[in-house]
């Protein structure tokens, strides 16, 4: 799992903050799925962006997020989860200059993509759901997993990155 290095020096005030506020954007992205409310990207999405602040509506985030779902609108590509993830960060990591932070926006992505790989075992929706496939509960189950991972890995990047969120998050 990705952790956020140290923060600061002082104490551990801030890391100890950013630990809380990713355990509850973790526990509220799965919650989502869980409830049926929203996708597994959209979960993701939503959750980060109302979380951090990113200045969409809700309506705009699942909007964004909506085609990334369900492997890729159903076609058993990249995990939905992931795509969200990699969209949120997006949408903090490239800050007020997308223009000027492409290459540090890439390099986020791949963390992500590498990270949830090795936590998962695939970044394929396919290779993912591939032993539950046949069993719509355990499915559901495994997706709301996913969410609530790839929601607390996004998390853990944004705020490694930009710990000054943490500070107004919601």
């Amino acid at each position: 799992m990705m952790r956020i290095p140290m923060m600061t020096k002082q104490d551990n005030i801030q890391s100890t903050e950013a630990e809380a506020l990713i355990a509850q954007i973790k526990q509220r992205a799965e919650n989502l799925y869980l409830t049926r409310q929203l996708l597994c990207a959209e979960s993701v999405v939503v959750t980060l962006n109302k979380a951090l602040g990113g200045g969409l509506s809700d309506d705009q985030a699942v909007a964004v997020a909506a085609p990334f779902s369900a492997a890729m609108g159903d076609s058993g590509c990249i995990c939905g989860a992931l795509s969200g993830a990699v969209l949120a960060c997006g949408l903090f990591v490239g800050g007020d200059q997308p223009h000027r932070n492409r290459k540090r926006m890439r390099h986020g992505a791949r963390q992500l993509h590498d990270a949830f790989r090795a936590a998962n075992g695939a970044t394929c929706c396919r290779a993912l759901i591939q032993k539950v496939k046949h069993d719509p509960s355990a499915h559901f189950r495994q997706c709301a997993g996913l969410t609530a991972g790839a929601a607390e890995m996004a998390a853990r990047l944004v705020l490694a990155r930009r710990p000054e969120l943490i500070e107004g998050a919601d």
